[in-house]
C-alpha cells in the first residue's frame, strides 16, 4: 500500500497500535476514545456498542467504535473482566496549538497508561475491600521466588518458593496478574488458568537480578539494599520485573511502593488452592463473598480493615508471638464493649488513605483524595486521643503511628473545602481565604459586574458627570460612554490625561482608561486564572502529603489494625466465640465447636439452632485421627469442615466458635472433601480426587491438620476400600498428623484397635417409625449401617424404587452375613424386574362428615350451636 494513501491521522494511529500490539488502543479524539481495524471489531463485540466505519484503508472500509472519554473507566473494566489490556493514547495538545505547526498538522497523541488487570488504581474498577496484587515469578538454577504489589496501597512482598509453592500461594494472594518470563512453560500456563490469573510474559531482561538491583534501588533512592533485607537472585528478579513492568504500563509514573518485606513459607499457614475451595474462606462455590468464611466474619467498618482481615484469613500466621499479640487486640476490645463501639463510630469516618496515597503518588488523584487524607488524619488523631491508657502491645503501637501529623493536617483544613469536586480541572476545591491572589481571581469571575459598577462609581465622582455609563460589547471591551455634551469635559485637561478617547458615535462618545482596560483583562482572564492558580496549589499540597506519604500510610495501616480488633470483638461478642488457648504443643481440643457459616445461615433462616460438637485429636506424639462414619445428611462434612476453620481462626488471631479450644500450632490444613470433575483436562470426578490426595499424602508433615471425606467412593466397592484403608494407614504411620477421615466404609472401622492413634467416631441418627431423624451429635464409636435408603426416600425418590432398594439391600446383606458375598446373589436378584408401581387407590366418595360440614355455615351459628355441632360430627366420625 502506497504511503500516500494514509492520511497523517491514520498513519499517527498505526505507528502507536504498532508498539501497542498486544492491547485494544483507545485512540483520543476530543470527546471520545475511538477504535479502528481488529481493535474496533473485538471491542464492539466484547462491550457491546455499535460497530462503524470511517473512510478507507488499503481499499476496504476501516471499522471503527468509540465510547465517551469521561465514562471511559466503566469500560475498562468491562475490558479487563474479559480479558483484554487497554493502551490509554491521549491527546497531547489542542487543536488550536496543533495548527500552530501547521495547516493540516496532527494532533500530537501518546499512550500515558496500560491499563491490566494488576494495575488498577481508580475506586471504580477496584473492589474497596479487596486487594488487587500483581506478582511476579521466576526460577533461577535451583532458586525461585515470588513476589507481589498492590499498586492501589503500596503494599510490597517477596518470598523464596519452591515450584511445587507456587500454586498454592497464589490461592492465597489472590492475584490477578502474574509476569513470568516469556518462555514460561505449560505447567505455569496450566496453574494460570487454575487460578483465573492474567498471565503476562516478559522478556529475560525484566528478570535480570543485576538491573533489578539497579532499580530497586533508584526506585528506592538508597546506596544499598541490605536496609531492607538479605535478597536471593531470584528475588531481586522478581521484584525488579515488577519494577520494570509498573514503569512500562504506568509511563514513568510510578506508584508509591513500601519497602518490600520479605516473607517466609514457614511464617503462614500453609492452605493449597483445592483446601481453600473446600473450606470456602473468601469465596463460596457459587463464586461470591455470600457463604464465605470471610462473608460471615467480617463486621469491619473500613475498607482497609476489610483488606487486612482477608489477608489473615487468607494467611494465617504460625509465629505465635504474632498470633498472641493479635488475639490480645480482640480480648481488649471484646472487654472494653463502651469503648470498642466509639472506636467502630469514628472509623465509620475514616476514608481510605492508603488509595488515596496511591492515586496522588501516580499523579490520578483529585481533590477528593487530599480530602480523604485529611478526614483520614483527622479521625487518626481523634482515635489516638480516645485511646489511651494500658494497652496490648499493637494497639499500643498503632495508637502511636496515628499521631505526629498535625501540622499536615493543619495545611490541608486550611486549604481545602468541606466536600471538593471529584476533579481539580473543575476548580473550586480550595477554601476562600486560603490565598488572596485566587480570592481576587474568583471575586473578578464571580463578581465582574459589581467591580464594574464601583469604578463606574468612581469615575462618575471623578469627572462629575453622573450620567457617565461603564459599558461592554464584543467589539471594544469594556468602555466608559457619556454624552456628546459631557465629552468635551473628559477629553481637556486635567481629565484628558486619565480618560483615552476610543470611539464617537451619533448620540455618545467612548473612552477608556489604563485601569480599565488592565481590569478588564483581569476579568477576562480571571476564571482560568483562578484555575491555574488552584491546580497549582492543588500540586503543592500533594507534594505536602507524598513528602510524608512514610507516616501517613503506617497512620492507615493502624486504622487497620484497630478496625480488625474491633470487627473481630464485635462478632465475637455477638455470636458467643471464646478466646483459644494457643500454644505450641500437639494439643487439638475443642469444646461445643461450630460451624460459623452454618450456624449464621441457620440463624438467618429462623429454624433450628446449631448442634455444637466436640473434638479431640490430641496426641502427645504421633497421629491423632477421627475415624468418623455415619449416614450422609448428618453432618459429617460439616464437622470436618468445622474443626479446620476453627483452626485456622485460631491461628489469625481471632476468637472462635466454640466454648473452648485449646489448638497446638497447625502448620498446613489439608482438605479433601466433596466430589468435583475437571473435563478440560479430561480427568474424571474420582482422577481429581486422588490426585488431590497424592499432594496430601506427599506433603502433610507432623503438624497438618487433615480433613478427608469419603476416600474412594469414585471407583468399584473393594479399589476405594483399599484406598481408602491404605491412605489412612499413611496418615497414621508416615504423615503422622493429625486428621478426621469421614467414610462409609464400615469395615475400615477396625482399624482403630490396630492403630494406635486412631479412634472411632460416628454422627448419631435415630429411626422413628420407619423415618430417620439426624441429630447432628458426634459420638464416639462405629456406625451400624449407613442409612442410604433412607436418605433416598427423604430425596423423593418414587416409593417403588425405595422399595425395591430396601429388598436388594436385605439380600445383599443377607449374602455378607452368609458369607457369599455379593457376587454369589446377583443371578438371584432379578435386577431388570423393577417392581411395578402401586395401582393407584380408586377415589372415594364425600363422607358422611363431609356431607354435614357442607350444609354448615360458620358465622350463622352461635357458641352454644357450634359445641353441639362439634359433638355432632364427632359422633357422625366414630360411627
Amino acid at each position: 500500500m502506497a504511503a500516500a494513501a494514509v492520511t497523517p491521522m491514520m498513519a499517527q494511529y498505526l505507528e502507536i497500535k504498532e508498539a501497542h500490539k498486544d492491547a485494544l488502543l483507545f485512540y483520543r479524539m476530543g470527546d471520545f476514545y475511538e477504535m479502528f481495524f481488529d481493535d474496533a471489531v473485538a471491542a464492539a463485540e466484547a462491550l457491546d456498542i455499535a460497530l462503524t466505519k470511517r473512510g478507507k484503508h488499503a481499499g476496504e472500509e476501516i471499522p471503527m467504535c468509540g465510547v465517551p472519554h469521561h465514562a471511559a473507566e466503566g469500560y475498562f473494566l468491562t475490558l479487563i473482566r474479559k480479558g483484554f489490556r487497554v493502551a490509554v493514547c491521549e491527546q497531547m495538545e489542542s487543536p488550536a496549538e496543533a495548527k500552530k505547526r501547521g495547516y493540516k498538522a496532527v494532533v500530537k497523541r501518546e499512550v500515558v497508561r496500560l491499563v491490566t488487570p494488576g494495575t488498577l488504581t481508580e475506586d471504580s474498577l477496584l473492589e474497596a475491600r479487596r486487594h488487587n496484587f500483581l506478582a511476579a515469578y521466576t526460577e533461577v538454577r535451583n532458586e525461585a521466588a515470588l513476589a507481589w504489589v498492590d499498586i492501589s496501597t503500596g503494599a510490597f512482598h517477596v518470598m523464596p518458593i519452591t515450584p511445587v509453592r507456587l500454586s498454592p500461594e497464589m490461592a492465597r494472594l489472590g492475584a490477578r496478574e502474574l509476569l513470568v518470563v516469556d518462555d514460561a512453560d505449560s505447567a505455569l500456563r496450566d496453574m494460570a488458568e487454575d487460578s483465573g490469573v492474567a498471565l503476562t510474559p516478559l522478556s529475560n531482561a525484566s528478570f535480570d537480578s543485576t538491573s533489578a538491583e539497579k532499580r530497586l534501588k533508584e526506585l528506592f533512592k538508597v546506596g544499598s539494599l541490605d536496609s531492607f533485607g538479605q535478597f536471593t537472585r531470584a528475588e531481586l528478579g522478581v521484584m525488579g520485573a515488577i519494577v520494570d513492568y509498573l514503569d512500562i504500563t504506568q509511563k514513568g509514573k510510578l506508584p508509591l511502593l513500601r519497602t518490600p518485606v520479605r516473607e517466609a513459607v514457614s511464617g503462614t499457614l500453609q492452605i493449597d488452592a483445592a483446601t481453600r475451595r473446600s473450606l470456602e474462606l473468601t469465596q463460596s462455590m457459587a463464586g461470591g463473598r455470600d457463604g464465605s468464611l470471610l462473608g460471615a466474619i467480617d463486621r469491619t467498618v473500613t475498607a482497609a480493615g476489610a483488606r487486612l482481615l482477608e489477608r489473615r484469613i487468607s494467611g494465617p500466621s504460625t509465629d505465635l508471638t504474632s498470633i498472641l499479640d493479635r488475639q490480645e487486640n480482640v480480648r481488649f476490645a471484646v472487654e472494653q464493649s463502651r469503648l470498642r463501639d466509639r472506636l467502630r463510630d469514628m472509623l465509620r469516618k475514616a476514608p481510605d488513605m492508603d488509595r488515596a496515597l496511591s492515586r496522588l503518588a501516580l499523579d490520578r488523584g483529585g481533590p477528593r483524595d487530599l480530602a480523604a487524607i485529611r478526614n483520614g488524619l483527622a479521625q487518626a488523631a481523634d482515635i489516638a486521643e480516645t485511646l489511651q491508657g494500658d494497652l496490648p502491645k499493637l494497639l499500643a503501637q498503632a495508637t502511636q503511628d496515628l499521631t505526629g501529623h498535625e501540622e499536615l493536617q493543619q495545611l490541608l483544613d486550611d486549604a481545602l473545602i468541606a466536600e471538593p469536586p471529584l476533579l481539580a480541572r473543575d476548580g473550586g476545591f480550595i477554601a476562600p481565604g486560603h490565598h488572596p491572589e485566587l480570592d481576587e481571581a474568583r471575586t473578578l469571575r464571580d463578581e465582574g459586574r459589581g467591580v464594574i459598577a464601583g469604578m463606574q462609581a468612581d469615575f462618575a465622582a471623578q469627572t462629575g458627570i453622573q450620567s457617565l455609563k461603564v459599558k461592554h460589547n464584543n467589539v471594544l471591551g469594556y468602555f466608559i460612554e457619556t454624552t456628546a455634551k459631557h465629552a468635551d469635559v473628559m477629553m481637556s485637561p486635567p481629565l484628558s490625561e486619565t480618560f483615552i478617547h476610543r470611539q464617537t458615535t451619533a448620540n455618545a462618545v467612548r473612552f477608556t482608561t489604563v485601569e480599565l482596560s488592565e481590569l478588564e483583562a483581569r476579568i477576562l482572564s480571571a476564571g482560568a486564572r483562578a484555575l491555574e492558580i488552584e491546580k497549582q496549589l492543588f500540586e503543592g499540597l500533594r507534594s505536602a502529603i507524598l513528602d510524608q506519604a512514610d507516616t501517613v500510610g503506617m497512620a492507615a495501616r493502624a486504622l487497620a489494625e484497630i478496625d480488625l480488633a474491633c470487627g473481630l470483638a464485635d462478632l465475637a461478642v455477638d455470636q458467643d466465640w471464646c478466646a483459644p488457648q494457643v500454644d505450641d504443643s500437639r494439643c487439638f481440643t475443642i469444646v461445643g465447636g461450630r460451624h460459623p457459616v452454618v450456624e449464621q445461615a441457620l440463624r438467618r433462616q429462623g429454624g433450628e439452632s446449631f448442634v455444637a460438637n466436640d473434638c479431640d485429636l490430641t496426641a502427645d506424639a504421633g497421629a491423632a485421627i477421627w475415624l468418623l462414619t455415619g449416614p450422609n445428611m448428618a453432618g459429617k462434612s460439616t464437622f470436618l469442615r468445622q474443626n479446620a476453620l476453627i483452626a485456622l481462626l485460631a491461628q489469625a488471631g481471632s476468637f472462635v466458635p466454640a466454648k473452648s479450644a485449646h489448638i497446638g500450632l497447625v502448620s498446613q490444613i489439608f482438605s479433601r472433601v466433596g466430589a468435583s470433575d475437571d473435563l478440560a483436562r479430561g480427568r474424571s470426578t474420582f482422577m481429581v480426587e486422588m490426585v488431590e490426595t497424592a499432594a496430601i499424602l506427599n506433603q502433610a508433615d507432623d503438624r497438618a491438620l487433615v480433613i478427608l471425606d469419603e476416600i474412594g467412593r469414585g471407583t468399584a466397592t473393594y479399589d476405594g476400600l483399599s484406598i481408602a484403608w491404605a491412605t489412612l494407614e499413611h496418615l497414621h504411620d508416615v504423615n503422622r498428623c493429625r486428621a478426621l477421615f469421614a467414610t462409609h466404609y464400615h469395615e475400615m472401622t477396625s482399624l482403630a484397635t490396630k492403630l494406635e492413634g486412631a479412634d472411632n467416631a460416628t454422627v448419631a441418627v435415630k429411626e422413628w417409625e420407619g423415618q430417620v431423624i439426624f441429630l447432628h451429635e458426634v459420638q464416639k464409636g462405629a456406625a451400624d449401617r449407613s442409612y442410604g435408603v433412607q436418605v433416598a426416600k427423604l430425596a423423593g425418590l418414587p416409593p417403588a424404587v425405595v422399595e425395591r432398594a430396601r429388598s436388594v439391600l436385605e439380600k445383599l446383606e443377607q449374602g455378607e452375613r452368609d458369607r457369599e458375598g455379593p457376587k454369589a446373589l446377583i443371578d438371584e436378584l432379578p435386577l431388570f424386574a423393577a417392581t411395578p408401581a402401586p395401582a393407584a387407590a380408586p377415589a372415594a366418595g364425600p363422607s358422611e362428615v363431609e356431607d354435614r360440614l357442607e350444609d354448615i355455615h360458620p358465622d350463622n351459628l352461635t357458641p352454644r350451636e357450634a359445641l353441639e355441632l362439634l359433638y355432632e360430627l364427632k359422633a357422625l366420625k366414630k360411627s
